[in-house]
């Protein structure tokens, strides 16, 4: 109960640093830490199922599901490219606006058309 707890925490800490916050950093790093949240819960989720190495064998009962685990790492490899992609654009709007704060981006977006 206290690990979804904290993970519960750790998600709101994310997603308070996506809406709280007005620096693109910061907004990036909230999603990265939404992103691990999310896949820290389905690890623990996955390892509540058994115990036991997926080895068919002999006397082996309450084997671990794989399926997780294998989605779980693609989810991290999907993140770390979502994340450097983010962290990309933001260094070409930094290159552009001279800031990262998203409401001098907005200003100077409206202030051009």
């Amino acid at each position: 109960m206290i690990e979804r707890m904290l993970l519960a925490l750790l998600f709101l800490i994310g997603f308070w640093g996506i809406v709280g916050i007005r620096n693109i950093i910061k907004k990036i790093f909230g999603l990265t830490i939404i992103n691990n949240a999310v896949v820290i819960l389905f690890i623990l989720e996955g390892s509540r199922i058994g115990n036991q190495v997926p080895i068919l064998e002999e006397g082996i009962e309450n084997i671990v599901d794989p399926v997780p685990q294998a989605l779980m790492l693609t989810a991290i490899v999907i993140g770390v490219c979502i994340t450097a992609l983010a962290l990309a654009l933001a260094f070409r709007l930094y290159r552009h606006s001279g800031t990262f704060d998203i409401d001098q981006i907005h200003r100077q977006v409206h202030d051009v058309t």
